[in-house]
């Protein structure tokens, strides 16, 4: 999937709209802002539109998931994201994570990646990301 013109700029906006923005469930959490981001810098089909608003803790997210035919995030990125890359040092500026951690899906920022959790805009070392796939 090509980029959009000034898509550097588009990943810096979004991380820096979502320091200000609190966590939510369904609204901005970490698949809404991963997938909505690929969406802004990729000129894409908005995926996120199946799920969002449909949601607002937690366990509304899994019913939702399984309801999509999902069983985990990993499934959620592989069927809408295709195969991930072979390894996640081969991850660009701009493409999409999926972390180790609490974090979830996110963007790779270089070394770093950036994503939504509760407690916020987070940033964890590449390496805590086990799947990514270009965008």
């Amino acid at each position: 999937m090509p980029r959009i013109d000034q898509w550097e700029l588009r990943l810096a906006e979004a991380i820096e709209a979502a320091r200000d923005q609190p966590f939510r469930w369904g609204e901005h959490d970490c698949a809404i802002w991963a997938f909505d981001l690929r969406r802004d810098i990729a000129g894409g089909h908005d995926v996120a539109a199946l799920w969002r608003g449909r949601y607002s803790t937690p366990r509304g997210a899994v019913r939702v998931m399984r309801r999509l035919g999902w069983s985990s995030l990993e499934a959620v990125g592989r069927d809408l994201l295709g195969e991930p890359l072979p390894s996640v040092h081969l991850a660009q500026r701009g493409d999409l994570v999926l972390a180790n951690t609490g974090l979830g899906f996110g963007a790779c920022l270089g070394t770093r990646a950036a994503g939504i959790a509760p407690e916020g805009l987070v940033f964890v070392p590449l390496s805590a990301c086990r799947l990514v796939w270009r965008v």
